[in-house]
Formats: structure tokens, sequence, C-alpha cells
């Protein structure tokens, strides 16, 4: 599935460049989407013409390994010469609420993106959106207190900024995701199902994540 969603992503950034010179790529993270971006860091692309966004951050130090940026550096942002003006990570040290803002700024005049990477957790949620959480209308980036893992401070862009794409590309691995995907296929308001872009939407599931029918 981590090929399928390369060639892809390598797809969506080919159209964008012949259509408008550039590419805006929001990054989700995550086991799945780590082992795509390494087999892009292995694949050829306009590089230069990339620009990298996130779809949240974890409020933890510049530099902790667990920070969705650090990921993607460690996988393909420092391994291809996208340049370093063009990755714009989400200022999680600063807090939730004023990271927000400064990220608000930092996307107001790049919308639409042309392509988001989601993923879905086993509780239904994606970007640091989670189930039961509420956030205040109007916002393109929420600050995000309470999560239910660690830790509880993030900053996530809203759904509708993360529906303001051309294309949006889920990725959905593994038997523990399994129930949250079965939720759902059922209709359930999950976080995940309010993400309703009017451009392309796919959603890449593997069989053990789909379940048996």
């Amino acid at each position: 599935m981590a090929r399928e969603a390369c060639a892809r992503v390598l797809q969506a950034a080919r159209e964008a460049i012949s259509r408008q010179g550039r590419f805006g790529i929001v990054l989700a993270g995550g086991g799945t989407p780590e082992r795509t971006y390494r087999l892009l860091a292995g694949s050829q692309s306009d590089w230069a013409k990339w620009h990298i966004y996130f779809g949240d951050e974890r409020c933890l130090e510049p530099g902790n390994p667990e920070r969705n940026s650090v990921m993607a550096a460690r996988s393909l942002t420092d391994r291809v010469p996208i340049p370093g003006r063009q990755v714009h990570p989400i200022p999680a040290e600063l807090g939730p609420e004023q990271a927000a803002l400064h990220y608000t700024e930092e996307i107001d005049d790049v919308l639409p993106f042309d392509l988001v990477l989601l993923g879905i957790g086993e509780d239904g949620h994606t970007a640091s959106l989670f189930p039961g959480q509420k956030h205040p209308d109007g916002l393109a980036v929420l600050p995000v207190h309470h999560a239910p893992k660690p830790p509880a401070d993030r900053i996530s862009l809203s759904p509708d900024t993360l529906a303001n794409c051309r294309q949006l590309l889920f990725l959905v691995t593994g038997a523990n995701k399994q129930a949250a995907v079965e939720r759902w296929r059922q209709g359930e308001d999950l976080p995940a199902a309010r993400i309703m872009t009017t451009g392309r939407s796919e959603v890449l599931v593997d069989y053990p994540a789909w379940g048996d029918d």
C-alpha cells in the first residue's frame, strides 16, 4: 500500500507542477505515512517545486522524535532537495494557541492544498481531531487540549481546512484499525468522516484494516 500511495503522491505532484509550477502537500504523521515517505525519498520528482505543510503537530520541544515534522525530516524532507524555506512545520513549541495563530498566517495564501494525506486512529481520529471534542467554529487551525493520547496539547488543521484541497488521500493499515474502519463504513460521525472535500477523495485500506468481507 505504501508503494501505491507513493505512486499517487508522485502523480499528484506532476499534475500540480504542470498546472501551476508548485506542489503543496499536507503530510500526516504515523507509521503508514512514514513508509510512504521513505519510498518517496528514493523516487524522482521536481523537488524544488514541492511545498510541505503538516496536518497536525504535538506540543513537544523542537527535535523531539515524536513530532510529526521530525519524522518527516528523517524519512523525506532531509533526504531530498526540497528548499528549506519550502518546508513549513507547525511551531508547536509555542503552545497550542500561539502555534495555531502562527500557522493560520502561514497557510492563509496557499489554499487550496494540492494533496492532503491523512490516516485514521483506532478511535476514529484523524490529524489531531478526536471523537467527542468540541472546537470553535471558523478557525482554520485549531489549538487542541486534553487529547486522549499523549501529549495532551496539540495543534491541528480544522476539518474545513483539511478538506480545502484538490485531492484527499487517506492511508489506513493494520488490524487494529478494523473497528474504526467499520464504524466509518457504517456512517458513524467520526472525525475522519467530517473531512468532506469537493476535490478528489480516496481511501487506501489494506486487508487487515478492511476485515473479512
